[in-house]
């Protein structure tokens, strides 16, 4: 929403004084930008582009500084709830995939405007799903959230960028845990190297690739690991993407 001027658009980090139930919910506050049809919303601070074909849609949020990890977040799902609040809660709860981050505005002070300065916790929601939990008059409301599995369709999906020598890869649409920690890449020529990441979900590797089919490591915030072998033919070109396989 406008309350939050400039907009770029994750994993649980749970700030001082912040505090969880027995259910693992914990309180917060969630807003809303974007516009009805959230094409406001589309790419952002974790670098997936067209939320809509890249299977993100509309149930989506962005994150502030005590949330957003440092980009780490991205892909992480979390289950709100608008609470505390009769006149504009609705309800039922929603599930959202972090995207974006939502920047802090130092300029306001927390409780009026600053919705996003650390150590807050905030969800700057899509329009669309800010609807499904509450009215749209309400601007912002008290909300609870916790993290839950991401349930995906299909398998990882991996867009190779940039060029030779510098492999930046996209990684989309990975389910449990949502969020990308580590990621490995091997070519048919070469061994497993470490791929750092650039920005976002974008990792990277300097290894001159081309020709080789390619295989992929990639490791959630959960610990667990994924092995999508051989899932890039060798005949590849930059700026193609492939689907590997998926995390249960």
């Amino acid at each position: 929403m406008a309350f939050l001027g400039f907009l770029l658009v994750g994993f649980l980090c749970l700030g001082s004084g912040v505090y969880a139930d027995s259910d693992g919910w914990v309180d917060a506050h969630a807003t809303f930008y974007g516009g009805g049809d959230a094409s406001g919303t589309m790419g952002g601070a974790c670098g997936y582009g067209n939320l809509y074909s890249q299977g993100y849609g509309t149930e989506t949020a962005a994150l502030s500084t005590a949330l957003f990890n440092n980009g780490l977040s991205c892909g992480a799902c979390f289950e709100l709830k608008c609470v505390n609040d009769q006149r504009w809660c609705l309800p039922g709860s929603i599930v959202v995939t972090s995207t974006n981050f939502c920047p802090p505005n130092n300029a306001l002070p927390n409780d009026a405007g600053g919705w996003c300065n650390p150590p807050l916790q905030h969800f700057d929601l899509s329009q669309p799903a800010f609807q499904q939990i509450a009215q749209y008059k309400a601007g912002i409301v008290p909300i609870a959230y916790r993290r839950v599995p991401c349930q995906k369709r299909g398998g990882i999906k991996f867009t190779i960028n940039g060029h030779s020598y510098f492999n930046l890869v996209l990684i989309t649409n990975v389910g449990g845990a949502g969020d990308v920690q580590a990621v490995s890449i091997k070519g048919s020529k070469s061994d497993w190297q470490t791929m750092s990441r650039n920005w976002g979900q974008n990792w990277q590797s300097n290894s001159y690739l081309n020709g080789q089919s390619l295989s992929f490591k990639v490791t959630t915030s959960d610990g667990h690991t994924l092995v999508s072998d051989d899932v890039v033919p060798d005949g590849w070109s930059f700026g193609q993407t492939f689907t590997g396989q998926q995390f249960p």
